[in-house]
């Protein structure tokens, strides 16, 4: 066990946590029992009990069951965070089915996929992206859209800047196989025995990879129940008294855990927002007292951004942290002078569904990943020979602990490569490549997939070119990375165009394509159009050539 990291271990916090055998559903369940007046979210100014929230949960249980939703049946939630995002999220639970969560920004497209590996009978959508899946309903197995409007749950009165997804009136919705959000509550419907416990799949994230299309990271109530258990006992501004900003999307796993399922499990409040504002995050933190914020870096430098944000009461804060990228050094400063408060990194992954390293917030270390967090065991191997490597030496980062996944959905060949065998235990192989100082701080230097990190969205180039293939005058296509100076990196495409079309299509083309088939985080914002792509001797693409060519450019100009 890797355990050199104790000494600088969370004051006050056990090394060991006992995890509840239950449900993520029973979290939610005990938490309106013990405080069913208490709010569980503010939204927009409007708050929701904990009662309320349940009995909206159970309603739409019920009506899942209704459409025939078993046990282990996959459901689809593509929504933006909203209240009917959580009430999904637990009713899908609660009919002893299994969550599988969809960035909003999917396309009709990408959503086919999504319904082909889990046959999901039933999806729980947000209005705004209903015309991506209305298409598909009666593809493969999918028969029920449940289409709900964010602004029913916002305060009518609110002097609070909304976004246009949450003005926006609700919609009739028709045609077969389409139920409208409330009438879906108010059918009456109760669901039956709840089946699921502790070893039950209960959320399949879905993590992309070198081999293009996403894969469903299968996650068990217990693994989901672990990093919820961890984070509420690891930060501070926790507890029962904690408030929550929420403005991580939920369909992610840092935002799904730090910001849902953890609030949900101690009892306490999230304040909720669809999408980030600056202006609206810093009025909400000092309307509602809130004590901690998990966020991605360009948020916390877009708040420091704004010119007032001095004039706003941030001082409830107890806790701020997150991920995605680095915080840079002059950013983190910044922030202390405003808050007092260090900016804590984590790190973890789909496949972990959150955190196994968090710095511990009295002793954290800039622009690293953290030490492990309870019941965790991290490592650096060799990643062509699987021996472990010591203090300062660079290798790949493999984990092991509660909060690992069991697998990859009807993946068993790419679940195997996922996993390797040290001492008796099994390790999830990361990918990402990084070492450990002497007091056990985990840091990262690179990575051996091809992940583009683009303003803290992960984008993976494989999925991108199997979808770029489908345009008729692509030949070829090699994505890579390249600088941004906003978004850090950005996408851009290498590509071959068959002989007929040359000429004919242009850079501007294939990019307004790439909008209407693709989440726009994902979009190429550079084409070029090349004669061919270098070629190793066996015939692969040598895309990191292309990359480190790109990037050398770039430090030539500067």
């Amino acid at each position: 066990m890797f355990d050199r990291h104790f000494a600088v271990w969370p004051d006050g916090a056990p090394h060991h946590l006992t995890l509840p055998e239950t449900s993520l559903y029973e979290n939610l369940a005990i938490s309106a029992l013990r405080y069913p007046n208490e709010n569980a979210i503010i939204y927009y100014d409007r708050p929701i009990t904990y009662r309320a929230l349940k009995d909206e949960v159970d309603a739409l249980a019920g009506q899942l069951e209704h459409l025939g939703v078993e046990k282990g049946d996959r459901v689809l939630l593509f929504m933006q965070n909203a209240p009917q995002f959580i009430i999904g999220y637990y009713a899908i639970l609660r009919a002893n089915a299994i969550v599988v969560p969809i960035n909003p920004m999917n396309r009709t497209a990408e959503l086919e996929h999504y319904l082909e590996d889990t046959q999901a009978s039933v999806c729980l959508c947000g209005q705004e992206v209903f015309p991506q899946i209305e298409s598909l309903i009666g593809h493969e197995r999918l028969r029920h859209v449940i289409v709900a409007a964010y602004g029913e749950y916002a305060a009518a009165d609110t002097d609070l800047d909304l976004p246009a997804e949450v003005r926006a009136p609700a919609q009739p919705v028709s045609g077969e196989g389409v139920i409208g959000w409330r009438a879906a509550l108010d059918d009456g419907y109760r669901p039956g025995e709840l089946l699921v416990g502790a070893d039950d799949l209960a959320v399949f994230p879905y993590s992309s990879g070198t081999t293009g299309a996403p894969k469903g990271c299968m996650h068990t109530h217990r693994s989901v129940m672990a990093t919820c258990v961890h984070g509420a006992a690891w930060r501070p501004g926790g507890g029962r008294e904690g408030v929550t900003l929420a403005t991580l999307p939920y369909f992610h796993v840092t935002g799904m855990q730090g910001a849902m399922n953890s609030p949900i499990f101690q009892g306490s409040c999230i304040v909720l927002m669809t999408r980030w504002d600056r202006r609206t995050a810093a009025k909400l933190i000092e309307r509602y007292r809130v004590t901690s914020w998990t966020n991605i870096v360009t948020m916390a430098i877009d708040l420091l951004s704004d010119p007032d944000v001095e004039s706003f009461d941030l001082s409830s804060l107890q806790n701020i942290g997150g991920g995605g990228a680095a915080m840079p050094e002059a950013v983190s400063d910044k922030l202390f002078n405003l808050t007092g408060l260090r900016y804590i990194e984590g790190y973890g992954l789909s496949e972990t569904i959150a955190a196994t390293h968090i710095n511990p917030a009295d002793h954290p270390k800039k622009q690293c990943l953290g030490i492990p967090v309870f019941d965790t065991d991290s490592r650096i191997i060799n990643e062509e020979t699987g021996e472990q490597l010591g203090v300062g030496e660079v290798g790949e980062i493999v984990s092991h602990g509660p909060q690992v996944f069991q697998g990859y959905w009807n993946r068993p060949e790419e679940t195997k490569k996922a996993f390797i065998d040290l001492d008796g235990k099994r390790f999830f192989r990361t990918g990402d490549m990084g070492y450990y100082d002497e007091e056990g701080y985990f840091f990262i230097v690179d990575r051996v997939k091809r992940m583009i990190n683009a303003s803290g969205f992960k984008v993976w180039p494989a999925e991108v070119e199997s979808l770029m293939y489908r345009h008729p005058a692509i030949q070829e296509s090699c994505v890579i990375s390249a600088p941004h100076d906003r978004r850090g990196e950005t996408v851009k495409a290498c590509v071959v165009l068959t002989a007929a079309e040359k000429g004919k299509v242009s850079e501007a083309d294939i990019i307004d394509w790439c909008k209407e088939q693709m989440a726009a985080y994902k979009v190429p914002q550079i084409v070029e159009f090349r004669d061919e792509l270098p070629r190793s001797p066996t015939g692969k693409v040598m895309w990191r050539a292309l990359q480190e060519a790109e990037w050398a450019a770039h430090q030539k100009q500067a």
